[in-house]
């Protein structure tokens, strides 16, 4: 191990682009399923794994929705929580930032009810165990119509001292964030602070839209502000940050070549961009190995790292002391 991948390992981190359906690895799917008396389209961890070969954004989120169906219980999401957070402890990160998907689960039949407090046990046990505090995103999937996220928004409601804020995720071409605007409105009125994915397969226009319209706090995603000169200054003169996932982009054939990551480039000007693993059971690593591969390809250097590990604290949504505290713990880790 050299002295760059040992940073990279033992530099506290946080993580803000997690999708927690995402970290439902092949083994516990399969024990899931088993555990609740469903038989899965395929027959061994091998065989799924194969699977795992995606064209697009679309042909990923086919089998991600495929996984889900093993979550039903709420033990099954309590599982799925504590599971990530024991593998974020090993990858010395120090607080995470969840998205949860209930449409994925509410149209199959699964209660909000359900699948919140399985995941609120889970962080709440997974902080005693690991010490990671967390936080948790409710996204709304892009593809369905804003009545259901409107539906969604009110089973929320009751649970507004947990979740921090609300998200927009699943297949962007078609779906323009100007699709939420009301919903978004009616979101930010009850207290909730807001992100949403935007410029991975879409156009800058729709991060255009998330932050005029959506009022967001930061882009998840972000990369096609590297073509617009006016939209990355924009983020630079507010300090928009993007949660940048470099192995998803490359699976997902965003970026099939690292090589040509825009991530060093806009770190460069001032773009307050961090590191994330997004779905990291179908993306092949956890943030380590999104670091460890965007590093290599792009040649950072320690001082990029660094930056990149204090971006994750300050664009996060701890409170400013805690926030502050964790950006120390990083620049004192720094020091020789």
């Amino acid at each position: 191990m050299n002295k760059l991948e040992r940073f990279i390992r033992e530099i506290p981190k946080a993580e803000l682009h997690l999708h927690i359906e995402g970290s439902l690895e092949p083994e516990l799917l399969f024990d899931l399923a088993g555990r609740n008396g469903l038989k899965l389209k395929y027959h061994s961890v091998d065989e799924l794994k194969q699977a795992y070969s995606y064209g697009n954004l679309q042909d990923f989120l086919d089998i991600y929705y495929a996984g889900a169906v093993a979550l039903r219980e709420e033990l099954d999401f309590y599982d799925l929580t504590l599971a990530y957070l024991r593998k974020a402890r090993k990858q010395n990160i120090v607080h995470a930032e969840i998205f949860f998907d209930p449409q994925t689960h509410t149209s199959r039949g699964i209660s909000f009810d359900t699948a919140i407090s399985g995941i609120l046990r889970g962080l709440e046990d997974g902080k005693r165990e690991t010490g990671i505090t967390g936080r948790l995103i409710m996204c709304f999937l892009r593809h369905l119509d804003e009545s259901s996220a409107f539906e969604t928004l009110e089973s929320a409601l009751p649970y507004k001292n947990h979740i921090v804020a609300v998200g927009l995720d699943s297949s962007e071409k078609g779906h323009p964030p100007s699709k939420f605007t009301r919903v978004f409105e009616k979101a930010l009125a009850e207290g909730f602070l807001t992100v949403a994915h935007a410029g991975e397969e879409g156009p800058a226009e729709y991060i255009r839209e998330a932050l005029d319209l959506l009022k967001v706090s930061r882009i998840d995603h972000g990369y096609a502000a590297i073509d617009d000169p006016e939209l990355l200054n924009r983020l630079i003169r507010e300090k928009i940050a993007l949660t940048m996932c470099p192995l998803s982009n490359q699976m997902l054939k965003v970026y099939p070549d690292l090589t040509l990551h825009p991530l060093k480039k806009m770190l460069d000007m001032g773009v307050k961009v961090t590191v994330n693993s997004d779905d990291p059971a179908y993306f092949g690593g956890y943030v380590n190995e999104n670091f460890l591969s965007i590093a290599g390809a792009l040649g950072l250097t320690r001082e990029d790292i660094l930056q990149l590990a204090v971006n994750s604290f300050e664009a996060s949504f701890l409170d400013p002391e805690e926030k502050q505290r964790w950006i120390d713990a990083v620049l004192n880790y720094s020091l020789p």
